[in-house]
């Protein structure tokens, strides 16, 4: 176990690792540090994510790019890095330029970008010189030529921009980290990895440019907030290996600080956590909602509490890894207290474009100030969802009044009027007493967030919904397929949703649908029948949005815990010591998802931009299939009922 702290007083610095967003901070560090400070701890935070992302998307970031491609042997390069060399100058001239203007800054340069003659274009441009619009089916897919003409200058600028800074990345994965992306950061070391070899062959391998940069961030932001506790929240798979390479940073500089790993990937993942490796460089993991672990380690920490009062924390003792819960009741969601964003740089966030469909947008255009309406999930019966987890399992909800007194709070820190409420699944009870609390102290925010697609969002519902600021709902309509949605206890229909989404979309709120395939005995003709109620669920102007996933079983959903209540036998696993969390299954079926999946978003990306909304969705797959036996005015009726 670490010493106590010596002088008694923590000094919290709560950091981001590369990588999560861009647009707007990950929150998780905000809300630490909000609750923190309101016990009275010394608590800073810090986004590394976005200064090694700043890092590389700069002049002199390009420029030591361009040196390390330099000095790689001829025979070693890229076809990518080949052609870098022949336009390097281009990018080194308006790598600048176009960062302060994705940050908001200069948006007269927004002519330049669109004109298409000021920056460089990479293979990532091909998209914009198609006339098909079933060019790209991707589902991280550009715009299309002819969509241009809809788009203000502005937003083909952000648009155009992102497929530079996209360019960028995959030169940067080619030539200098094939790990690296903006978003999933050496995603497959750590994700469902039953031992931590791969992790570690990687750590003790020569640090990469990126890697060097981000130690001296570490070291920067050390020297800065002189810390003697460093909290590392870890929301993703793509955050864990810079995660590592921070603390490796942190032990190697001042070994004396004590590191604490948490998140949603460790809450996930590492709960049958056995590496003692983890803690060569990490002191304690911490499970579950932090607020009350954080307490007890932090008393601990200055000798007020023994080791054995851990709650829901690993450590190593003796060269074994051990969790420790002293049961003590977690904090209530009322008293959490306000997340505070004070020490983030959120004027320089970078307001990106990736797709024209407004709804999709949201997720990375524009900065969002994230809170929560509640803890946990009212529902929390999916058998696809980690039900039994504290992050789904226990619902807690607070007053409308504790919810507007925090986004008053919000407002006046951050001057930021956007709220994104990250719940998984927002209550409408907990929802309409919001909205009525915000329309009597008339505050003119905008908000979106996740729900559940159920009845009781009337269309009345959703008008004051609008009238109070929301402009966009995401939520599951998963495998549009009646049969399915009642083996994975959805508590929804097709024809349910198609109404409530149209009670929204009327309303004028955005609506975006998330999607699954693959689910157990989903069949081929399940999943024509569900893109045929997509389609029509997108012709009729219920939803303006969508997402498909494949889906993924779990060893803490019901599908992984009682496989055979869906039909379907898993894989066996081997020795976890490390991150456990997707596995495999059979099902009889036989179905080949993995042959769907392109036709599935294909069509998706299409019908999110208008295309082929009349047409028999057959056309969308490169393999036979069925017609679907879902009647062509389904949803018309649906709503007309």
């Amino acid at each position: 176990m670490p010493q106590p702290i010596l002088n008694g007083v923590p000094r919290v610095l709560s950091l981001i690792p590369p990588m999560t967003q861009l647009n707007t901070p990950y929150p998780s560090t905000a809300y630490l540090t909000g609750f923190l400070r309101s016990r009275g701890v010394h608590a800073v935070q810090d986004d590394l994510a976005l200064a090694l992302a700043l890092r590389l998307l700069s002049r002199a970031g390009l420029a030591a790019v361009h040196a390390h491609i330099e000095a790689t042997p001829q025979g070693e390069r890229s076809v990518l890095a080949h052609d870098w060399l022949e336009v390097a100058h281009r990018y080194l001239a308006t790598i600048d330029k176009t960062i302060h203007f994705l940050q908001g800054g200069d948006p007269t340069l927004a002519h330049r970008i669109a004109s298409r003659a000021f920056l460089p274009e990479g293979p990532r441009f091909a998209v914009l010189d198609s006339d098909d619009a079933m060019a790209d089916g991707d589902d991280g897919g550009g715009t299309l030529a002819w969509a241009f003409g809809a788009m203000g200058s502005t937003d083909q600028a952000r648009h155009i921009a992102t497929l530079y800074l996209n360019d960028i990345a995959d030169l940067v994965r080619a030539a200098v980290d094939p790990r690296f992306e903006f978003v999933r950061y050496g995603e497959s070391l750590a994700q469902s990895q039953p031992t931590f070899d791969p992790l570690a062959a990687a750590l003790a391998a020569p640090p990469t440019l990126l890697d060097t940069w981000l130690q001296d961030l570490t070291l920067a932001s050390l020297a800065k907030h002189q810390p003697n506790v460093v909290l590392l929240s870890v929301p993703f798979p793509g955050a864990v290996y810079a995660a590592f390479r921070i603390a490796q940073a942190i032990k190697a500089h001042d070994p004396r600080v004590v590191v604490v790993l948490g998140g949603g990937y460790v809450n996930t993942e590492l709960r049958e956590l056995a590496e003692p490796r983890v803690f060569d460089v990490v002191d304690h993991v911490t499970l579950d909602a932090g607020e009350r672990p954080l307490l007890a380690l932090l008393e601990h920490l200055q000798g007020k509490r023994s080791a054995q009062r851990l709650v829901r924390t690993f450590s190593r003792v003796d060269g074994a890894v051990q969790y420790i819960n002293f049961v003590e009741p977690d904090i209530a969601f009322a008293d959490v207290g306000t997340p505070t964003w004070d020490g983030l740089p959120l004027q320089h966030y970078l307001s990106l474009l990736d797709m024209l469909n407004p709804m999709h947008r949201l997720w990375s255009d524009g900065r969002w100030n994230k809170l929560t309406v509640a803890h946990g999930c009212y529902w929390k019966k999916c058998s696809f969802c980690d039900v039994g987890l504290d992050y789904i399992g226990r619902y807690d909800a607070a007053t409308a009044e504790t919810l507007c007194d925090r986004i008053e709070a919000v407002v006046a820190e951050t001057g930021q009027t956007g709220f994104h409420f990250v719940d998984e699944a927002a209550p409408p009870k907990s929802l309409k007493a919001l909205a009525a609390e915000i329309q009597r102290r008339d505050l003119a925010i905008s908000w979106w967030g996740n729900i559940r697609f159920e009845k009781s969002f009337s269309p009345e519902l959703c008008e004051q919904l609008a009238d109070s600021g929301c402009i966009a709902v995401s939520g599951g309509l998963e495998v549009a397929s009646d049969r399915l949605l009642a083996l994975m206890k959805k508590g929804v229909s097709v024809d349910q949703v198609a109404r409530v989404t149209k009670g929204f979309a009327d309303a004028g709120i955005l609506v975006h649908a998330y999607l699954m395939y693959g689910f157990p005995t989903q069949t081929l003709q399940d999943t024509v029948d569900a893109l045929e109620y997509v389609r029509q669920l997108f012709a009729e102007g219920c939803i303006h949005s969508g997402f498909w996933h494949r889906f993924s079983a779990t060893v803490h959903s019901p599908v992984g815990q009682r496989p055979q209540d869906y039909g379907v036998t898993l894989a066996t696993l081997p020795p976890v010591t490390f991150a456990k969390n997707d596995i495999g299954f059979t099902d009889p079926t036989g179905c080949d998802h993995a042959a769907l999946g392109p036709g599935l978003k294909k069509a998706l990306y299409n019908f999110m931009h208008g295309v082929g909304l009349d047409d028999d969705v057959r056309r969308w797959f490169d393999v036979r299939v069925p017609r679907p036996k879902v009647a062509k005015d389904r949803i018309a009726r649906a709503l007309q009922g």
